[in-house]
């Protein structure tokens, strides 16, 4: 049995948290998530005969396509990342190569991996940093410190006796300075922890970042990557360094960021987040309806079709070299959307077509869906725009009648102007709170109520008024 894992149904329920309706779509990825976990429980020799089933969700806009990537994002745990198809360009055109969103990928992966590991070390990272800050704000004395000594004064002695009183006496006075310099030292410790000293200046040496970015022509096309030059050259030519005045508070942050860098193993990282990116990676393209279509060879648009080309290798299996090493493409999980109004899934190429062999469509929102959304998600408008006025002391409340009136208004503008789904809400709700948003600092803490009236009085020209509908989106 497969423990500590979302079951479909717990990766459904997650999403109706934030996602109203489209029950289909939410069924589609949960089942696509918890088979990447059930894949890595069989057997070696099977796991890699396992492809993962990609996704193709149409479906017109604002219907929730991209807001349930965003969430599975979230829920997978897993390297995610999300492409426009319209950015890429066939190779020989100006624009991405169709490449890069692997190669972002794995950038991703690396910095979740990375970070997972500076987590393991980040207390000892931390004691080593405070070790630092100690050193700079109250230095420890050298064993042995040379020291000026005072003639004795009395009897004349002997070479001998001169030479063993003198000693003697540069052994007590070292003494005395290291009791001295370690009661400093525990009453700065002291000052340190109880956070008396983060407006201290104190002066860090960092290391100059080595970075550089430039261009490279690779099979793909024209692509900028980044690479460290530190990793290139190796210690031909050292890190160059540099000093920094600082606070102590921010001294602490870059010093344990140091050390937990020393302490962390890069290259182990790099291998593990090539890895995840192998077995668990998900790419999210959208607007895939963007590129559908089969052009003569002429126009703006002849590149749409070797767009397509171009990431069917992608898709179907295929090696990317990245600066982490190379990159396997087979059990990555692609879902792509659209909302495919001028053009329909068949206009796609036949291949990538059969890339894409779960089909999901999500349904136009009605208008009880709009009063659904106003209310029931965890990050809902009315309780994004309640804690916003809430910091001017201003406590809004929203009526029963008034939000079922704001969902009748975005349905009927939806209807006479373009239907743009759940987005007609940010708009509404804009404008039927600008002027509360406006005046709240100047008219203090008070109630405002949220009724049908409220609502009509302030969206009455939306909504009358069609060439202005137009204009609010």
């Amino acid at each position: 049995m497969i423990e500590n894992e979302l079951t479909p149904r717990q990766i459904v329920e997650e999403l109706d948290k934030y996602i109203i309706g489209q029950n289909a779509a939410k069924r589609a990825v949960a089942i696509a998530l918890r088979n990447r976990v059930r894949r890595q429980h069989i057997p070696d020799d099977l796991r890699d005969e396992i492809i993962p089933k990609n996704i193709l969700m149409i479906g017109p806009t604002g219907v929730g396509k991209t807001e349930i990537a965003r969430r599975l994002a979230n829920l997978s745990r897993a390297p995610f990342i999300k492409v426009e198809a319209t950015k890429y360009t066939e190779v020989g055109y100006v624009g991405r190569d169709v490449e890069s969103m692997i190669r972002d990928l794995v950038e991703i992966s690396y910095r979740m991996v990375e970070n997972e590991a500076f987590d393991e070390v980040w207390e000892e990272s931390e004691r080593a940093a405070e070790e630092k800050l100690l050193d700079m704000l109250a230095p420890e004395v050298p064993e042995h410190t040379q020291m000026t000594l005072t003639p004795i004064v009395g009897p004349a002695l002997t070479p001998a006796e001169g030479d063993v009183e003198a000693q003697r006496a540069r052994a007590e006075a070292d003494e005395r300075q290291r009791r001295r310099a370690s009661r400093v030292r525990e009453f700065t410790r002291a000052r340190l922890e109880a956070g008396e000293l983060e407006d201290e200046p104190v002066e860090i040496e960092v290391e100059e970042p080595s970075l550089q970015s430039m261009q490279i022509f690779s099979s793909a096309g024209m692509e900028e990557m980044g690479f460290n030059m530190q990793d290139m050259l190796g210690n031909i030519f050292p890190a160059r360094k540099s000093k920094k005045k600082t606070t102590v508070r921010e001294a602490r942050r870059i010093l344990t960021y140091q050390e937990a860098e020393n302490l962390v193993d890069a290259q182990e990282v790099a291998r593990e987040a090539v890895e995840r990116v192998e077995q668990t990676g998900i790419v999210f393209i959208d607007e895939m309806d963007k590129v559908a279509g089969r052009e003569g060879g002429h126009g703006p648009d002849v590149s749409r079709e070797g767009v397509q080309r171009d990431i069917l290798p992608i898709i179907e299996g295929s090696t990317v070299m990245t600066k982490y090493g190379p990159v396997q493409t087979n059990h990555i999980l692609f879902v792509a959307a659209g909302a495919f109004h001028v053009s329909k899934p068949s206009d796609l190429i036949p291949e990538l077509q059969g890339r894409f062999p779960l089909r999901v469509e999500l349904s136009s929102l009605s208008e009880a869906d709009f009063r659904r959304i106003l209310i029931e998600p965890q990050n809902s408008l009315t309780k994004q725009y309640t804690a916003l006025l809430l910091t001017e002391g201003i406590t809004t409340d929203f009526r029963e009648e008034g939000l079922a009136e704001i969902a009748r208004l975005a349905q009927v503008v939806n209807e006479r102007t373009e239907n743009i789904g759940a987005r007609r809400l940010y708009t509404l709700m804009e404008r039927l709170l600008e002027d509360l948003s406006f005046e709240a600092p100047d008219i203090g803490e008070q109630q405002v109520i949220i009724d049908v009236g409220y609502v009509r009085d302030k969206l009455k020209d939306v909504v009358e008024n069609v060439d202005l509908s137009r204009y609010v989106l």
